[in-house]
């Protein structure tokens, strides 16, 4: 470490962009060596593996669309939407009742103890243990 009176430490270095974008080259040919391009340049081969990492980002958020939401409105079997085609969904059949599942679910929650035996409602599992965890 060097004291006061030799200096201030020297901060990071700043590559230039067309010294990134030459070595970023170099190193995506096939049968490049990222360690041994990184060496040559007196640079880490880390830092060289940033590069590209971040240049693939790069190229991939260009080439990405993002996800459009269009509204949609659901008619009823008898409603006329002013559309001559028919909806896709009124061709899908409902799925058939999941069986009921058995079992016992048992917990302790704050000193409360809870068994449930049989199906169980999700909703009102939730309810239940938002309950107990706001009086504890």
């Amino acid at each position: 470490m060097k004291s006061q009176a030799e200096g201030v430490e020297p901060s990071r270095r700043h590559h230039e962009r067309a010294f990134k974008a030459r070595l970023i080259e170099l190193s995506m040919q096939p049968g490049a060596s990222v360690s041994a391009i990184a060496m040559a340049n007196g640079i880490n081969a880390n830092l060289l593996f940033k590069w590209r990492r971040d240049r693939q980002r790069e190229l991939t958020s260009l080439h990405t669309t993002p996800a459009v939401l269009l509204p949609v409105r659901l008619a009823s079997a008898g409603e006329d939407s002013g559309v001559n085609a028919i909806s896709p969904l009124a061709t899908i059949a409902p799925a058939p009742a999941k069986p009921a599942r058995t079992g016992v679910i048992e917990l302790e929650i704050a000193g409360a103890q809870l068994r449930l035996h049989g199906a169980v409602d999700e909703a009102s599992l939730c309810s239940v243990l938002r309950a107990l965890r706001q009086s504890s």
